[in-house]
């Protein structure tokens, strides 16, 4: 019965919010969409939404909870390669589409495989449709595997152009892309779409990090070392450029990307070696803001980059950055400074969570790749005078390593000192030993358990205080 207990226990703690209030729910009952990658809006006060079909559609439709039906704004699945990470993979509308009709896309095509970034224009007789004789290309990409394309393309706070391109696929880098800046994969790269240079499409800021070098680098890399940024976002408050780059077979990671830095790629993955996969030199890398571990009962397979939510409707994440899993379905929180904080706000959606997207009033989505819908965070409103964010009170980490052999860290965080106590209990519900039993301090508290006198098996950690409880699950092996 104490198993079942616990068992049961474990559960509900897993499947909790953050917030009693925050909630996620279908933005628009009556629409589905074939496998979408993308939500953009066009910035020009008309308020609709743009939806992305990876085999090739762009659709557009009113941003109304009873919209009940989306108009084909092109259609370019005679153009697109199709099929695994590659299709129509990113949109971009020009910070003056209101004057120019100006939109950029991503995609991939065949004959040879590449990518491709062209620029189109509406129509000049129907706003909901674009002219598809009107393909402008700026920039091709030769695409060595089929996976590993990238594909965000986004208009900078300056301007500029950003466009993410993967290592080029397989596994490993074998190309060695991410650390070669001769080549464009494996790197986000900025160009100016406004001003051409000569015998180029586009122009190339005079402020990118390797203008005028003389190694052969490409001028358009705006940072490098890289495996595969999916998706990236502009904070529009403080115009950081937030990217989640997805990992390779043990951690998924988030960046804030400065000018001419080095994420590491295939040095390291996440916080930790990859080639070699001990003692590696990681001079000159910057490393990510935050990981987590395919191992993590509580992490995934695939991050989703989102972003920094900066709207009215759901004040417990205002100024977090929002983020998934498009394999576990999950979905957290996290809050950057000196002592930062990652929480898991849904624990299981079971939805494939492909992307996320802002409307014209910074309000978030995201869309799943499975049944096609596309969601919406509700929780506590806010006002423009009003600004929240969500009161951490505390946070119970996932212990590391785990599994273990035979010490393990546990951490958790308070936003204010407290009595607490933190306890271990054995695969069936017996308290094994406690850890600590007083009052813990502000910020982060580590404590290092050995499981030397214990046997193989799971275990629980919980921690506990007169408002709240939380017990997460470990393996020790012996």
């Amino acid at each position: 019965m104490r198993l079942l207990n616990y068992a049961f226990l474990f559960a509900f703690f897993m499947s909790c919010s953050i917030s009693a209030q925050l909630r996620y729910v279908q933005a628009f009952p009556n629409l589905s969409f074939n496998a979408p990658v993308d939500i953009q809006n066009a910035g020009d006060g008309t308020n609709r939404l743009f939806v992305l079909e990876q085999e090739g559609k762009i659709r557009v439709f009113q941003n109304d909870s009873l919209t009940a039906t989306s108009e084909v704004f092109l259609d370019l699945i005679s153009k697109v390669l199709f099929g695994g990470e590659q299709g129509l993979l990113g949109l971009a509308f020009h910070p003056n589409y209101k004057e120019n009709g100006f939109f950029y896309i991503n995609y991939t095509t065949s004959n040879p495989r590449r990518t491709i970034v062209s620029r189109f224009s509406v129509s000049q007789n129907n706003p909901n449709q674009a002219d598809p004789n009107s393909e402008f290309i700026l920039l091709e990409v030769g695409q060595p595997y089929s996976n590993h394309n990238g594909g965000q393309t986004s208009f900078g706070p300056d301007g500029y152009l950003y466009i993410s391109l993967g290592d080029g696929g397989s596994g490993g880098d074998p190309l060695n892309s991410g650390q070669d800046r001769t080549t464009l994969l494996g790197n986000i790269i900025r160009i100016d779409v406004d001003n051409p240079d000569p015998g180029l499409n586009y122009g190339i800021p005079d402020d990118n990090p390797f203008v005028g070098n003389s190694n052969g680098w490409r001028e358009e890399i705006y940072a490098y070392g890289l495996r595969n940024v999916w998706r990236f976002s502009f904070d529009s408050i403080t115009n950081q450029l937030w990217a989640a780059d997805v990992g390779q077979n043990a951690y998924e990671e988030i960046n804030i990307i400065e000018k001419g830095k080095n994420y590491g790629w295939r040095i390291m993955e996440g916080f930790h070696c990859y080639n070699p996969p001990t003692n590696c030199d990681q001079t000159g890398l910057e490393l990510p803001v935050w990981e987590y571990a395919h191992s993590d009962p509580n992490g995934g397979q695939s991050v989703t980059g989102g972003f920094v939510y900066r709207g009215f409707n759901a004040s417990e994440l205002h100024g977090g950055y929002v983020y998934g899993d498009f394999v576990t379905g999950r979905i957290w929180v996290y809050f950057h400074s000196e002592s930062p904080t990652n929480m898991l706000i849904f624990n299981n959606t079971r939805l494939a969570i492909s992307t996320f997207g802002i409307d014209e009033n910074n309000e978030l989505y995201f869309a799943s790749y499975g049944n096609g819908r596309i969601y919406k965070f509700i929780g506590k409103p806010t006002s423009v005078e009003e600004e929240g964010k969500l009161e951490i009170n505390y946070q119970l980490y996932q212990n590391y390593p785990n599994p273990f052999n035979p010490d393990t860290v546990i951490s958790f965080y308070l936003s204010k000192p407290e009595e607490v106590k933190l306890e271990i209990y054995d695969g069936l519900g017996k308290l094994v030993e406690e850890i600590f039993n007083g009052t813990a301090a502000t910020g982060l508290n580590r404590f290092v358990w050995s499981g030397k006198n214990y046997a193989s098996g799971i275990y629980y950690f919980k921690l506990t205080s007169q408002n709240f409880s939380d017990t997460k699950k470990m393996v020790l092996m012996r």
